[in-house]
């Protein structure tokens, strides 16, 4: 289906602050941002909400575990149901379901409601992303690149607001208070992009043919994934880092508290300091993979990163603790966006779309089952075991991406 009833009319056309375009990509961005928000705000609160529920790390990490693996499910059909159907049919649902998810949540008295919330949740947040960035590149073509770097930068401003929103509710109420204004913000994103957008509501239709179809298509992306010798040590590199990555991000803020003895302010501050910091370095190491080499960035972040968790799991005292913190934040955050050019890189130009939404959905539901890990490890020995053992995550994948790059060129020939 064509999406041109989406794009702007002549006297608008491309702003990125006014007009059609401009309300479109702030709004769709103010979800990306209250979706990272909901969705992290849940790490700092932890230690909290575990005390006041009663439940396990183990208990803990599989919601986490729950809430992303879902989200990942719903990376590659989003991606397919957008084109077949409308960006706004996607992105209305997605915050819909969000927003039953999030009142779940704030209402959640015990572990059997908290997980229905985490799947809720997930399952909305799945239907979200692919369709926002396809509507982006509806609306803008010659200031792309602009429109994506706001896009996705919110991502990390989310980040952040989540660790100043745990401290903040924390202080003034219980944990459930949370997602009051997060609900807020995705009922009037919802709204603004039912008012605004020009598109129309498709229904799927789901008959035979279309599902054969669909069946067919997955079989099709697979095969030509796993097919490719380099694509697949790719993908095992980025769901390594991806594992490390779910693992820090559900856990820093409780490992700060329960093996560094930080006060829950400061570790959600550690925790805030992942999504700053990577908004920092995130554009330098782009910029630096694109002069010296993709895979030679992507290494480097990885040994940066995993020198930073060696120290961070060896010293004490809060200063060379929140030190190592900010490093690691580097080397995580700068990982990112060097792969995913590199993954890019790899794909053939006539499925790039769908087999970024195939990968995605690989890397990041393997990824999830990082919480998982680090709640059985540290309910059965503890924090430091758990996050030690994420140093060989990063070391293979580092170990990965170097031998990638000496048994080939920066990418595969497309084709």
């Amino acid at each position: 289906m064509s999406h041109g009833h989406a794009e702007e009319s002549s006297d608008d056309r491309e702003r990125l602050l006014t007009g059609y375009s401009g309300r479109l990509l702030l709004v769709a961005s103010l979800g990306w941002t209250a979706i990272q928000t909901g969705r992290l705000v849940l790490s700092p609160l932890l230690p909290t909400v575990m005390d006041e529920l009663a439940i396990t790390e183990l208990q803990s990490g599989m919601a986490f575990s729950l809430l992303w693996g879902l989200y990942a499910l719903g990376q590659f059909p989003s991606g397919r149901l957008s084109d077949a159907l409308t960006r706004k049919t996607l992105l209305v649902a997605g915050l819909s379901l969000l927003a039953v998810g999030f009142s779940i949540l704030a209402t959640a008295s015990g572990y059997s409601v908290f997980l229905l919330g985490a799947a809720v949740v997930g399952a909305g947040a799945g239907l979200y992303p692919t369709p926002a960035r396809a509507l982006v590149s509806d609306l803008f073509v010659e200031r792309r690149g602009q429109a994506f770097g706001l896009h996705t930068a919110s991502g990390d401003v989310g980040g952040a607001t989540a660790a100043g929103l745990a401290v903040a509710v924390l202080a003034i109420a219980t944990w459930r208070a949370a997602y009051i204004p997060v609900v807020a913000v995705v009922v009037f994103v919802a709204l603004a992009l039912h008012l605004w957008g020009r598109e129309s509501y498709t229904l799927p239709q789901f008959d035979p043919e279309s599902l054969a179809d669909a069946a067919s298509d997955t079989t099709d992306t697979a095969r030509r994934l796993l097919g490719n010798r380099r694509l697949r040590w790719l993908l095992l590199a980025y769901s390594l880092y991806a594992f490390t990555w779910q693992s820090a991000a559900g856990f820093l803020p409780t490992f700060l508290q329960r093996a560094k003895d930080f006060p829950p302010g400061l570790a959600s501050g550690g925790f805030a300091a992942l999504f700053v910091v990577g908004a920092l370095v995130k554009p330098l190491a782009g910029s630096l993979g694109d002069r010296f080499g993709r895979s030679r960035v992507a290494a480097a972040a990885l040994a940066l990163a995993t020198l930073a968790l060696a120290g961070i799991l060896s010293v004490s005292g809060t200063a060379l603790v929140a030190g190592g913190v900010v490093v690691f934040a580097a080397g995580l955050m700068a990982y990112p966006p060097v792969m995913q050019a590199f993954l890019m890189d790899a794909f053939p130009d006539g499925s790039m779309g769908g087999d970024l939404g195939a990968t995605r959905t690989v890397y990041i539901g393997l990824g999830s089952l990082g919480t998982t890990y680090v709640g059985f490890v540290a309910g059965r020995a503890s924090y430091t075991v758990a996050f030690a053992g994420l140093l060989a995550c990063l070391l293979v994948s580092g170990a990965i991406v170097v031998w990638l790059a000496r048994t080939g060129r920066e990418a595969e020939p497309k084709g």
